[in-house]
């Protein structure tokens, strides 16, 4: 008993003694163990938490190719969303596509200046549409007096031409593989319509034509549609294309806001139309105030069209019966007879004046502010435009369409297209000074 009793007094004494000196080194193998498992805890915890959260990057970065609209409705948790908000263009809503039989497709070459062929573009747009046809972009003239290689995506904003007016005609920019091969074999019928037809023409004898041949080719379009006896919704589609559907480029409009701009921040202007270049001067015969080596020069280069039919022609009689422009003289008398100012700013909107500062002297005395896009803008603003008269005409649309008061010295194609526009954006001030005025001078 006493023995058992010392060994038990040993062992609680042992133990005594193993608590007093190793006591410390057993917490602080407890305290290191426990802190190496709440360590490994969190280490666990954060790499599940930045798998999960890689995941859900993936997930939202797939959504935005090819997920639901559930993932795509999702803001963006690295991007402002207020910027990003204001970044993201209106939306466009398109007219729905008209579907109908398409009976051929119809290929169209314009012929003349910019206005000439944009009215040219009004008619074939309203010929395709009434006889059911795809139009193929139109070809814009190359061989004029300008030489302008200026293509219609150079000038007119052709997504704009072709989606716009989807829910009347279908628009192509080219011919499908298919038919091209046929137009480059010759299997196709070519043929410059009647002038001033009306739509029953194109109905009995251009119609049959597409069906037989599936592609027509017109090759000349100036004044091939009649203006009067046409079905209204005719007449109404071809405002729509030209005050609509035929947008310059993005590149025109910037620099037709440009030039207005700098006008504006002059005061008011008048744009003058004046149409008294060489080629109008030869083509309509008027030769008044030119001296004979101008005149022989103006005949002769008639004579070298051919496509201007008139040839021999008295310019003191067209004169008389008020078929000639405008000079720059007559024209300083007229705009000081209706009594415009003249300080006022005065925008000549035309190519060369036949005779320059000659002719112009008059003008310029009687009105001496006048401006033109080459005085108005730089040579670094205006070289993508030269020798591009079709774009240069362009600017010059733009900078008449927002004039105080529009006044053409003749009624030509350009005249008649700004005032109908002019009328259309809201019955702006013109005055048309031209060809029957020409008669008051003698």
């Amino acid at each position: 008993m006493l023995k058992m009793w010392k060994t038990e007094d040993s062992v609680e004494e042992w133990e005594m003694k193993v608590k007093i000196i190793g006591g410390g080194k057993v917490d602080k193998l407890k305290t290191s163990v426990v802190s190496r498992s709440s360590m490994k805890l969190w280490m666990i915890r954060a790499i599940t938490t930045v798998l999960l959260w890689t995941c859900v990057v993936h997930l939202l970065a797939l959504g935005e190719i090819w997920g639901p609209r559930l993932l795509k409705s999702w803001p963006s948790c690295f991007s402002n969303q207020d910027v990003e908000l204001t970044s993201v263009p209106a939306k466009v809503v398109l007219p729905p596509k008209r579907i109908y039989k398409n009976n051929g497709y119809l290929m169209v070459s314009c012929n003349g200046g910019l206005n000439q062929m944009r009215a040219a573009i009004c008619d074939m747009v309203a010929i395709a549409r009434y006889l059911n046809v795809t139009l193929v972009v139109p070809e814009l003239d190359k061989t004029s007096f300008w030489n302008d290689p200026s293509e219609f995506q150079d000038i007119f904003d052709v997504d704009h031409f072709i989606t716009s007016l989807r829910d009347e005609v279908r628009i192509l920019k080219e011919l499908p593989p298919r038919l091209k091969t046929r137009v480059n074999l010759g299997l196709f019928y070519s043929l410059p319509p009647v002038s001033w037809s009306n739509i029953s023409y194109y109905t009995h004898q251009i119609l049959p034509l597409l069906q037989k041949y599936k592609v027509v080719h017109l090759n000349k379009t100036d004044a091939r549609l009649a203006n009067n006896g046409l079905p209204i919704e005719i007449q109404k589609l071809r405002c729509r294309v030209n005050f609509n559907a035929l947008k310059f480029t993005s590149q025109i409009e910037e620099l037709g806001r440009r030039v207005v701009r700098i006008l504006r921040e002059r005061g008011p202007f008048l744009v003058l139309h004046l149409r008294y270049e060489m080629d109008m001067l030869a083509f309509s015969g008027c030769t008044h105030g030119c001296n004979d080596e101008e005149t022989e020069q103006l005949t002769r280069m008639r004579y070298a069209y051919p496509w201007w039919k008139e040839k021999d022609i008295n310019s003191e009689m067209k004169r008389k019966e008020g078929l000639c422009p405008l000079t720059p003289e007559e024209t300083a008398l007229v705009l000081s007879a209706l009594g415009i100012d003249r300080n006022v700013q005065i925008y000549i909107a035309a190519g060369e004046i036949y005779g320059g500062k000659r002719r112009m002297k008059a003008l310029a005395d009687s009105f001496p502010n006048l401006v033109r896009k080459e005085t108005l803008l730089g040579s670094s603003d205006l070289k993508f435009f030269q020798n591009h008269s079709s774009q240069m005409a362009a600017l010059d649309y733009l900078v008449s369409l927002e004039s105080d008061i529009f006044v053409p010295t003749y009624n030509g194609n350009m005249a008649k297209v700004v005032e109908g526009h002019r009328r259309f954006l809201g019955f702006k001030e013109d005055y048309f000074v031209g060809q029957k005025a020409s008669g008051w001078f003698d």
